[in-house]
């Protein structure tokens, strides 16, 4: 992540004080896991009222002419109950539980599952967990 992207996305965790549900350790916990692999950058994306996102790439997403991999909205329609949405590529990985949302042309115009934290859920966490090692390892089998 570049210098810039990196100081908004702390000042913003930071600020991040009224957190009722936790949704901003579930939000942590999902940037360390994604912080743990090869290849991985980031750009943190600020859309006050509407969203914070980070969004994943790989060293190969030119290849597949995608700018990212996985995209972690914070939602903030209200600042005081934030939620999270992650989003992937409905092509880039399984929903064998069907916990996702089907998104049409939703992930910067092409289909998207995405899966909603209203509140930490661990088995959702590492459900979630599971869909980034399984889009990651679809990534790195493109190369």
């Amino acid at each position: 992540m570049n210098k810039e992207d990196c100081n908004r996305m702390l000042e913003f965790l930071e600020g991040w004080t009224n957190d009722p549900h936790d949704m901003k350790g579930a939000f942590i916990r999902l940037k360390e896991k994604l912080s743990g692999k090869e290849q991985v950058a980031f750009t943190f994306v600020s859309r006050p009222g509407v969203s914070y996102s980070l969004r994943a790439t790989m060293d190969n997403m030119g290849e597949r002419g995608r700018p990212l991999f996985v995209m972690i909205d914070i939602i903030d329609d209200d600042s005081e109950n934030r939620w999270l949405s992650v989003c992937f590529y409905a092509d880039m990985i399984e929903d064998p539980d069907e916990q996702g949302d089907f998104v049409p042309e939703g992930l910067l115009g092409e289909d998207g599952c995405c899966f909603d934290l209203y509140e930490p859920d661990e088995d959702m966490i590492l459900y979630i967990e599971q869909r980034i090692d399984e889009a990651q390892a679809n990534m790195s089998a493109t190369k």
